[in-house]
């Protein structure tokens, strides 16, 4: 028995060891690369690493309830789809933030031309600021039957979502992934019972000069167009 607990004491510190010896090597390797002068492409306008263009980015507007059940919406762009049913966004330290970690709940749904006003608004405005800011922006809300969160009436296509991961930063902000538990849509924006995004007209952001745009029209068959070279 005290032969057999030396072997498995040696064996983790070997493993302890090795995981030791990985860490500092992949450390040392980041180290070397951070440190070597930028190669700039040629042909191309180089920008370095600071502030990326990331194209499509999406205008993704979350919707929450405080503690006192007070609807609020901001406008996000660094989100997206991460799963069948799943969704994830990174949040810097914002009135939204902390509604997701009481409630661990929220709803989604997406500026589109038609209201482009009012979801900048959400991105400019505060919620610890302005409180009544849905209502200041003319926009109503109702409470979500299947997550502790508004639904606002006047998106037209919203996910209502239950938080299943919070990694927080350390810095009063997360990276969230909530799980789609139901998606609803206005039967305005559906073509033969789907959603027809030429109704919906969502809008991107433009990082590179700070503009919106509208998605426009259809350019190719998703698993057909591509077709042609097999």
């Amino acid at each position: 028995m005290k032969a057999k607990f030396l072997i498995a004491a040696a064996a983790i510190s070997l493993l302890a060891a090795c995981g030791q010896s990985s860490t500092q090597t992949s450390d040392n390797q980041n180290d070397n690369q951070a440190s070597k002068p930028l190669q700039e492409v040629q042909g191309r306008k180089n920008f370095g690493g600071q502030h990326p263009v990331i194209t499509p980015l999406p205008c993704i507007m979350i919707a929450t309830y405080d503690q006192n059940q007070n609807p609020d919406v901001m406008m996000a762009a660094w989100g997206g789809q991460c799963g069948g049913n799943r969704i994830t966004f990174e949040l810097s330290a914002h009135k939204t933030t902390d509604n997701i970690r009481l409630k661990k709940a929220f709803t989604v749904s997406f500026a589109t031309a038609d209201d482009v006003a009012q979801s900048d608004y959400f991105g400019i405005a505060s919620g610890n600021d302005v409180p009544d800011k849905v209502k200041r922006a003319g926009f109503t809300a109702k409470p979500s039957p299947n997550v502790d969160a508004p639904i606002i009436d006047q998106y037209k296509l919203t996910l209502e979502c239950r938080v299943v991961e919070m990694d927080e930063n350390g810095k009063g902000g997360a990276r969230i992934v909530g799980e789609v538990v139901n998606w609803s849509a206005d039967e305005s924006i559906l073509t033969d019972g789907k959603v027809d995004i030429m109704k919906l007209r969502p809008i991107i952001y433009n990082s590179s000069v700070n503009t919106y745009h509208i998605v426009g029209d259809s350019v190719g068959q998703a698993w057909g167009s591509g077709k042609r070279f097999e």
